[in-house]
């Protein structure tokens, strides 16, 4: 398999026993020849001496020197430099050029192993392994591009008819794009301006790249070099502009770079679908709010689509109540707007009717009443209502079983703790002759109101508890009228078992710490009104934004 140069000399003073092992492995296909912690040396003095240079591949047309530069690890430089020296020589002709069954040459490998002193190398001995491309389309500069290595990329950057090429027709600047090498870019941008204009095989430019990946600061340096990069579209069937990515994905920074350089760059698609329809179909609130506060792109926000839709009638649609309250907060926003079907953005609210109980339908509902008092918000409401109520009755089975178990599960637990309460009384028992087994604290004030409200919160609870015996009916009247009084009972059974727990306690431990009592006493009593609070926090937030716009007629359906 391998030609000789050289006559060959006494093995034994070249490694003989290294060398013969590794050309046997490279010579039975395998290509990776073993080099052990002893053996580099051995191997060097072994392949000039010998002759094992040429460039007759294995089996995977691998030459000795892609195997080596494939195996090359720390301390094993030389081996592959001494090979490299040998096949500079005038005798191998374009043996260094040698590409494997991948179409990689030796600075193929190089490269993408992090050699780079040896890819610097092969770069110097042979100018022409910067035009050879491998079969999937990668370039030795698109290599080192992505790999991030500056000083092999200018080395072969400076190279006239150097291939530039990536797979999927990327190219190095692509690549510099996606790794956000700044350096690598203005120095493409300079020289080869024309690469930011090419597209891979998704449609994509490198400026598209940047916009994608929100990197503002590849972007400003881009349109420093050519403004008009600013105004290309994807070659997509919708035609989106640069704006329209960057409003898909809400980044703000990036387009406020490219309008700083392209103050006119286009702002619609093919399809007539504005920025500002993208951030609100996709959700993106800051987007929406840097569009509504630009003087410039705020007149989006009466336009129309190819379905007539306004912004306004995407937010309602979504049920979006962040971006629904940015919008009606302009100035120049136009409620009444018709779609194709002639409903103004407060009817797509229809759409999104088995939302109608979240808290962000009907807050969009209280938004849209309030902007626009003329529509037939209570017809709306009516079907919302309607829609809900059908929705119960076909679920009533399923609502009731859920509710009481629920419910009795933890009324069961409450009246399980204040009967035993009942019987382990704070102080104890008495042992004093006449009054044996009645208790200590007995004539206690505390003790009394322990006594009260311990019971209470028993018999609600055990209350609670039969009641969900009831609760069979199918009726969706019953459900609503056991869902209201179960709550309350339950309310009140908390309340009272926290009291008599404050109540017991004090009894117990006023009489040496006072204070430490009363403190136990407020914390006990404050838990159901902190409780209630966090409950109906969300709602109370609500009621909170929206004022006497809140109505919570759905929200308390089933």
């Amino acid at each position: 398999m391998y030609m000789h140069l050289t006559p060959s000399v006494p093995r034994a003073k070249v490694g003989r026993e290294v060398f013969q092992e590794n050309k046997t492995r490279l010579e039975s296909g395998t290509g990776r020849p073993r080099i052990g912690p002893d053996r580099p040396r051995a191997l060097d003095r072994a392949a000039p001496e010998l002759g094992w240079a040429v460039p007759t591949p294995n089996n995977l047309t691998e030459t000795p020197l892609i195997v080596a530069v494939k195996t090359l690890k720390s301390g094993h430089a030389s081996m592959a430099g001494t090979l490299l020296q040998e096949y500079t020589k005038p005798s191998l002709g374009d043996a260094i050029l040698h590409t494997d069954v991948n179409g990689d040459t030796a600075l193929h490998h190089a490269i993408r192993h992090g050699h780079k002193n040896l890819a610097q190398k092969l770069i110097t001995a042979r100018h022409e392994l910067s035009q050879i491309v491998n079969k999937y389309n990668e370039s030795p500069m698109y290599i080192a591009v992505m790999r991030g290595f500056d000083e092999v990329f200018e080395q072969l950057w400076n190279i006239d008819h150097s291939s530039h090429k990536g797979p999927f027709d990327d190219n190095a600047l692509h690549a510099a794009v996606r790794n956000a090498n700044i350096g690598i870019i203005s120095t493409i941008m300079k020289d080869r301006p024309e690469l930011a204009r090419e597209r891979n095989k998704s449609g994509h430019t490198p400026i598209q790249y940047a916009v994608n990946r929100n990197q503002s600061a590849v972007i400003s340096v881009i349109l420093e070099c050519d403004q008009s990069l600013g105004y290309l579209v994807n070659s997509n069937q919708e035609d989106n502009p640069l704006l329209f990515s960057a409003a898909s994905r809400g980044n703000v920074d990036v387009a406020r770079e490219i309008l700083m350089h392209c103050p006119d760059a286009p702002c619609c698609n093919k399809a007539g679908s504005t920025i500002l329809h993208q951030a609100v179909i996709e959700g993106h609130v800051k987007f929406v709010e840097f569009i509504l506060a630009n003087d410039q792109l705020a007149k989006l926000i009466n336009i129309r689509d190819s379905e007539h839709y306004t912004a306004l009638h995407h937010a309602v649609k979504n049920c979006n109540p962040a971006i629904v309250r940015a919008l009606l907060a302009h100035k120049e926003i136009d409620v009444r707007v018709y779609d194709r079907q002639g409903r103004p953005a407060f009817w797509q609210l229809t759409e999104a009717m088995d939302s109608a109980k979240s808290l962000n339908w009907n807050e969009v509902f209280m938004l849209m009443s309030k902007a626009d008092p003329q529509a037939t918000a209570f017809y709306l409401r009516q079907v919302a209502m309607k829609k809900i109520t059908v929705k119960s009755m076909k679920e009533i089975k399923s609502l009731t079983a859920r509710y009481t178990n629920n419910t009795s599960l933890v009324a069961i637990l409450i009246a399980t703790i204040t009967f035993a309460a009942a019987f382990t009384l704070p102080g104890g028992y008495s042992n004093d002759k006449g009054i044996e087994g009645l208790p200590v604290m007995r004539k206690k004030p505390t003790f009394k109101a322990f006594l009260i409200s311990d019971t209470l919160a028993m018999c609600s609870s055990l209350a609670v508890a039969f009641l969900c015996i009831l609760a069979r009916w199918e009726d969706l009247k019953f459900l609503l009228y056991y869902r209201s009084l179960t709550k309350n009972l339950m309310w009140f059974a908390l309340m009272t078992t926290t009291v008599a727990f404050a109540t017991g306690l004090y009894t117990v431990v006023a009489p040496q710490s006072q204070w430490l009592a009363i403190l136990i006493c407020t914390l006990s009593v404050c838990l159901p009104f902190l409780t209630y609070l966090l409950g109906e926090w969300p709602m109370l937030k609500l009621l909170y934004r929206l004022g006497s716009a809140f109505k919570s007629n759905l929200l308390n359906m089933i």
